[in-house]
């Protein structure tokens, strides 16, 4: 039993550090790049990344995340306790909360109004430019930030899981 949450909590962290590593890329360097493209350029490119990713893996492993985190969080809660299991179920919550809910909250709405803009249309361009690239940015690093900080602290209470395991 054990053997097997070590290894989902290893294939956990990976996923959580895979996704948090695309959403850091983006707020990185990918939104800094579509701004500067000429005309509606960067607009057009956001709009089709955010058709393309409905189509890819990324949004098996992002979706997936949720329901494996919730289980981690209640698994350390439950059957592992102490400070592992508290550090456990945090790293489940912010995953939750600060990727998965901001998703929903902050990004998903403002992906929509994008994708409802017409791109011949000025007020496209000033939306993109003072609204969605700043606005989309910020949350997309909370994102990134809420993985990578659940990746690490997933890590961090893999001792005491190894050695619950009797590997």
């Amino acid at each position: 039993m054990f053997n097997f949450t070590l290894l989902f909590a290893q294939a956990v962290i990976l996923v959580y550090a895979l996704v948090g590593g695309v959403f850091m890329a983006f707020s990185d360097f990918i939104m800094r790049a579509l701004i500067r493209t000429s005309g509606t350029g960067g607009a057009e490119a956001m709009q089709v990344i955010n058709r393309e990713v409905f189509r890819w893996v990324f949004m098996v492993l992002f979706i997936g995340l949720a329901p494996a985190s919730l289980g981690m969080a209640l698994y350390g809660l439950i059957f592992i306790g102490g400070a592992a299991g508290l550090i456990l179920a945090i790293a489940g919550l912010i995953y939750l909360i600060g990727c998965f809910g901001v998703t929903v909250c902050f990004n998903v709405p403002l992906n929509n109004r994008l994708a409802r803009m017409s791109l011949s249309d000025p007020e496209a361009n000033s939306f993109w430019q003072k609204t969605y690239v700043p606005r989309w940015t910020l949350w997309n690093t909370v994102r990134g930030l809420a993985c990578v900080l659940s990746a690490v602290l997933m890590l961090s209470a893999l001792p005491r899981l190894v050695s619950m395991a009797h590997l």
